[in-house]
This record gives structure tokens, sequence and C-alpha cells, in this order.
């Protein structure tokens, strides 16, 4: 008799599970809509970066021809010229793909709780 009191209720622990759960995806969905926003602006941060190393890189090599430097040489040189834009433009592409990455680890893990909840509803 002892025995059946210890038993636990499992419509009860499965309800307390699912609202945890419930809980975790609620969280992960609002870090999702943060990180959404967050996106956007490393979107355009990236998008600006690789305008102005453009544009720096078209000015040094019109520079660079207009001195008179040997056309084989030129883009080389240039790209030297503005390797500081270029280092720039590069760290702002990848913090775009890491912050577009965690999005995407973030919507997989609400996925993999979904799929945790229709689980144990069935059961």
């Amino acid at each position: 008799m002892d025995a059946l009191f210890l038993m636990p209720n499992f419509k009860e622990v499965n309800a307390i599970e699912i609202q945890s759960i419930a809980s975790e995806i609620h969280s992960a969905s609002q870090r999702l809509g943060k990180g959404s926003d967050a996106l956007f602006l490393l979107a355009k941060e990236n998008a600006e970066a690789e305008q102005q190393y453009r544009k720096a890189l078209g000015t040094e090599i019109v520079k660079l021809k207009l001195e008179g430097m040997s056309v084989t040489l030129i883009g080389d040189i240039a790209r030297g010229n503005t390797s500081d834009m270029k280092f720039q433009r590069d760290l702002c592409e990848a913090r775009y793909t890491a912050g577009r990455d965690s999005l995407k680890a973030i919507a997989a893990q609400i996925t993999a709780l979904q799929t945790i909840v229709k689980y144990i509803s069935e059961a």
C-alpha cells in the first residue's frame, strides 16, 4: 500500500515538464526576436563596411595609376594600402555570420523543445 503513495502521478509530472519546457520555448523565442533585431544591425554594418572598403580600394587604384605605378602592381599595392579597411570589412562579415548562426541555433533549440512537448503530450 505504501508503494502506491510513492508512485508519481505521471499526468502531473508531464504537466510540470510541459510547463517548464513552454517557459524555455518562450524565453528562446524572445532571444530569437531580440537577436533578429541585432542581426539586422550587423547586416547593415557589414554592408557599410563593404561599401567603404570598395570605395577606398577604387580611390587607391586611381591614385596609384595617376602616380604612374606599374599596372601589374597596382592591384596588390592598393589592396595592401587599404588592408585596415578590408580587416574591418571581414570582421563585420564574421560578426554577421556568427549572429546568423546563433539565431539558427536558437531556432533549432525551439524546434527540439517543441518536439519534446509533442512527445510528452502523446505519452
